[in-house]
């Protein structure tokens, strides 16, 4: 489960915390790719599809929990944010799946990457500095909430054949320190598994 870094208690609610870790893991893996961008077709692939599942399961959670729960307790001047984010996601879905179809892996390829890096840096801003602060203060729902997240996405991870790898990969980032996980070992992993 994801901790703070610091010794000092979680500055977050639990859901709120696992949101901003799927963002902070992304955003790795979108500037491992853009370091790699000029090397084997291999790697990219591997990359770009570690990218693919990340997004696909932390959408998932927060369509089928964070979303819903969002909708009862936001007022419905704040509700606005929570159907842009749902576009967004729309979309997102959308590049996602010219990634994972795509045959050649080149410039096009590349761009489409980037570009939907480009789109969930966006999402995530609005995330955490509008839609966040808006709850953050509902601690106890939101770490309930946070358990929810916590099993929903091992189920999501376990259909795609990630939970496995995962976990033993989670548990090495721990060891190290956390932050960053052995990327080599999760870019084999979602190899295998597609």
């Amino acid at each position: 489960m994801a901790r703070s870094k610091s010794g000092a208690a979680r500055a977050q609610p639990l859901a709120l915390e696992l949101l901003m870790s799927d963002h902070r893991k992304v955003e790795d893996l979108f500037e491992q790719f853009e370091q790699e961008k000029d090397s084997d077709e291999g790697t990219r692939r591997e990359i770009a599809q570690q990218i693919c599942a990340e997004l696909t399961i932390h959408a998932q959670v927060e369509e089928e929990l964070f979303y819903p729960w969002l909708r009862e307790q936001l007022e419905d001047d704040d509700m606005e944010m929570v159907e842009e984010a749902q576009v967004e996601h729309n979309t997102a879905k959308d590049l996602i799946a010219q990634i994972e179809g795509a045959t050649d892996i080149d410039e096009v390829y590349n761009a489409k990457v980037k570009v939907l890096s480009e789109y969930i840096k966006h999402h995530v801003q609005e995330e955490e500095n509008e839609i966040f602060p808006e709850v953050r203060d509902q601690q106890d729902e939101l770490d309930e909430l946070g358990q929810e997240i916590t099993a929903r996405k091992g189920e999501l991870m376990e259909e795609m054949g990630l939970a496995e790898e995962y976990s033993e990969e989670d548990e090495e980032g721990e060891e190290e320190g956390g932050g960053r996980r052995g990327r080599s070992s999760s870019r084999e992993s979602t190899q295998r598994s597609r």
